[in-house]
């Protein structure tokens, strides 16, 4: 018996919804992707991640910057060593989405760009898939509320750095990063998004850093599952609010979450179940792990251990 194909409408051409698009298309279904900027550029988002995007895509070499093996977390005097398991890299996410998007087209979807998606534009689809970030505009057109919200802000300094080692301050509610790239280093801070921008600006000063001409950029960091409850729409990625407490970090999440969404189509109230039964305790002990991590980093950081193996996806606690 035939596969039924379904007319759906993917809102946000960033990597998960990309993602999806390739891999509905190659299941047969008729897929439109909605974006309202004019390419698939300019995430505001550091690419630090792990091993484990290749076991959703086969990235090409030319999209990873460099191999980052290590994080060191400075607490004053304290230095707590964190070795990553899996591995990490450093990706040039344009890159990356550029090749996803050759996936989708060559596989059958359709790409609208520079078209900001309204409520009318769904009544031509089955289904519906946000994966339109953090402000997600299908989430408010469903009238769902936000996820908790935090602020990532990041800068470049023109400096060569052969090291493979990230560096991480603690900031209110967040940390401050420092991330060598191939040509660039890069610096940022994700926290409160009343006070991260100043905190950012008056680390970089005690680190002696002139940001004076730099142009920072910003964008919102979700953390805490929104999903509606439907068989025709579906929520996925920044848009479900699907980002790592103590990084920031969404694209593997979401692309765990996009194969549950796949493994589940078209039934979308089951991935619903299973997405939030997986990813709510893993974002509720984050948030408490996180929140420890820093009241002993600033209050007896003599108590932390001094070297950590630890797998910074989906850790054990």
């Amino acid at each position: 018996m035939a596969q039924q194909s379904f007319k759906t409408a993917i809102i946000g051409a960033g990597t998960i919804g990309l993602y999806l698009a390739w891999k509905l298309s190659q299941q047969g279904h008729k897929v439109t992707v909605f974006e309202k900027k004019s390419n698939t550029s300019g995430k505001v988002c550091s690419g630090l991640i792990s091993d484990r995007i290749n076991d959703f895509i086969d990235i090409p070499s030319e999209c990873i910057i460099k191999e980052i093996g290590k994080c060191q977390i400075n607490f004053g005097k304290t230095k707590v060593n964190l070795k990553f398991s899996p591995i990490h890299y450093l990706i040039d996410r344009d890159l990356l989405n550029q090749h996803l998007l050759k996936l989708a087209q060559d596989s059958g979807a359709k790409i609208y760009f520079k078209h900001d998606v309204t409520q009318e534009d769904f009544s031509f689809f089955d289904k519906i898939i946000g994966c339109d970030g953090a402000l997600s505009k299908t989430r408010k057109i469903l009238k769902l509320p936000d996820p908790p919200m935090k602020l990532g802000v990041q800068f470049f300094l023109n400096d060569k750095d052969q090291s493979q080692i990230v560096q991480t301050w603690p900031a209110k509610q967040g940390f401050f990063w420092r991330i060598p790239g191939r040509d660039k280093i890069e610096y940022g801070a994700m926290g409160d998004p009343h006070s991260i921008v100043a905190d950012l600006k008056e680390f970089c000063k005690k680190q002696g850093l002139d940001i004076s001409k730099i142009n920072m950029e910003a964008a919102f960091i979700p953390s805490g599952i929104v999903m509606p409850i439907s068989q025709r729409f579906a929520l996925c990625g920044d848009a479900a609010g699907m980002t790592k407490p103590w990084s920031g970090g969404g694209v593997v999440w979401g692309l765990k979450a996009a194969q549950m969404l796949l493994n589940e189509f078209p039934d979308f109230k089951r991935y619903r179940t299973n997405a939030i039964s997986f990813y709510k305790p893993m974002i509720d002990k984050g948030n408490l792990m996180l929140n420890l991590v820093l009241w002993f980093g600033q209050n007896a950081p003599f108590l932390l251990p001094r070297n950590v193996v630890r797998d910074n996806d989906f850790p054990i606690v």
